[in-house]
């Protein structure tokens, strides 16, 4: 599907990557001047840029202070995994045996968070796990489902941003990205669902426990 995206569509979806990247945290500002400055464009295409990201759950703004990159709250969060479950376990069970490129492109995802972890940059492990769960995702072939979990792992980017020991929160699920992984390689489609289904489970419990400590 090829798009013509607009200046303030390309600006939303660097700011979108950035925060997927960790490069944005929640709380921090998105000035509109030195965005005009960044990108080149009018303050007109920034604010809209900025709009669509308010529309995407990422942005907030905030009386006397601007727009700024949101922080979720809990019942958030519990819609967050209500979306995975809905769209990861449906992608598995009617997945069929992987072709070459989705195999390769979950590989290179699984690969890119080894290195990750091997060079303890915990926030590129986050966020090559989440590119990972997009590559499962992107087993049902739908570029609308593609997009609007773009925009869910960009919200999940944030609730990770808030753990305040990273390789520990971190740390668990490399393995079990890789065991999920191997089992979709040899068609073990139920058993895989059921890996992910744990995975999610408590991947959610992990997520919320951060609001016991904010």
């Amino acid at each position: 599907m090829t798009l013509n995206l607009s200046l303030a569509d390309q600006i939303a979806l660097e700011l979108r990557a950035d925060i997927i990247g960790g490069r944005l945290l929640p709380g921090m500002p998105l000035i509109e001047v030195d965005l005009v400055k960044a990108y080149n464009a009018s303050r007109n295409t920034i604010r809209e840029a900025l709009h669509r990201l308010g529309q995407e759950g990422l942005t907030r703004y905030v009386r006397n202070k601007g727009v700024m990159v949101r922080r979720l709250e809990r019942e958030e969060v519990r819609d967050l995994f209500v979306v995975r479950r809905t769209l990861e376990l449906q992608a598995i069970a009617q997945s069929g045996p992987l072709a070459d490129a989705q195999s390769d492109r979950m590989q290179s995802a699984i690969e890119a968070t080894t290195l990750a972890r091997e060079r303890e940059d915990w926030r590129a492990v986050a966020t090559h796990s989440l590119v990972f769960h997009q590559q499962i995702v992107g087993l049902m072939g739908s570029p609308l489902f593609d997009e609007f979990f773009a925009q869910v792992i960009a919200q999940l980017r944030l609730v990770f941003c808030a753990a305040p020991d990273e390789q520990r929160f971190q740390s668990p699920w490399l393995e079990r990205d890789h065991e999920i992984y191997t089992l979709l390689v040899n068609n073990h489609t139920l058993a895989a669902s059921e890996a992910m289904s744990l995975y999610l489970d408590d991947s959610e419990r992990l997520s919320l426990a951060l609001f016991d400590h904010s």
